[in-house]
């Protein structure tokens, strides 16, 4: 079995169910009391955020690389990144680190494919929504983007960094994701893209008839899978 080098804490919140998933995975794989073998470098989101809202992203790049040589130095195999938005620096620390980087558009492009789907509505922070680091990997493989309007852009993006990142988890919040996610699928996307991961502590796939691809459970699953072979 490989080692997970896994890169967390923004946020947290939704690190912790990479951890369970990756390790319920691979108990399911291997059975008994197998469990992953990790290694997380968990940053202090709070300086990753401030970053974030500068427009610094050569300082969150910063970060983030030496959280990667860490991890590398201690014995990973591997790395994945632990949330969507900061894979606008994969590659600097691509560049800066001598092992694989699991993309997590990649993953979820990869499962979109597999089931046959080429349009798409895309969920997430402003950043991943508006900026063409995650879109435009999607659309080189062939698939059509869809992102909500200006002002659902906006709130939605309130909503991950004021409630989910905070681990609050508000009912009228998830009414309204659901709203946006009807709103895409009748604007023509076959299936909406959880593209934050703390989007799926707020709603499933049971909440909806649209097709939803949670890009945590994507990746923990590619993570797993490359782990195992």
């Amino acid at each position: 079995m490989k080692t997970i080098g896994l890169i967390g804490g923004m946020s947290w919140e939704s690190t912790q169910t990479y951890y369970r998933l990756i390790n319920q995975k691979v108990r399911e794989q291997l059975g008994g009391l197998h469990s992953a073998k990790l290694i997380l470098y968990s940053v202090d989101f709070s300086e990753i955020e401030a970053l974030q809202h500068k427009g610094d992203w050569e300082g969150a790049a910063r970060i983030l690389v030496a959280a990667a040589q860490s991890v590398q130095s201690a014995g990973a195999d591997f790395l994945v990144i632990c949330t969507n938005t900061m894979h606008k620096v994969a590659p600097q620390i691509e560049q800066a680190t001598a092992i694989p980087l699991l993309h997590i558009a990649d993953a979820t492009a990869k499962a979109l494919l597999n089931n046959g789907i080429t349009s798409v509505g895309l969920l997430g922070t402003q950043f991943t929504m508006e900026q063409a680091f995650y879109r435009e990997r999607l659309e080189q493989k062939g698939i059509t983007v869809i992102i909500p309007n200006d002002n659902e852009r906006a709130v939605g993006h309130r909503i991950i960094f004021d409630e989910l990142c905070q681990g609050i988890v508000n009912p009228e919040s998830k009414v309204w994701y659901l709203d946006v996610v009807a709103a895409l699928a009748a604007r023509g996307a076959q299936a909406v893209i959880l593209g934050c991961t703390e989007i799926s502590l707020l709603i499933q796939a049971s909440d909806t008839q649209v097709a939803l691809y949670d890009t945590t459970d994507i990746h923990a699953g590619q993570a797993v899978k490359l782990a195992l072979n």
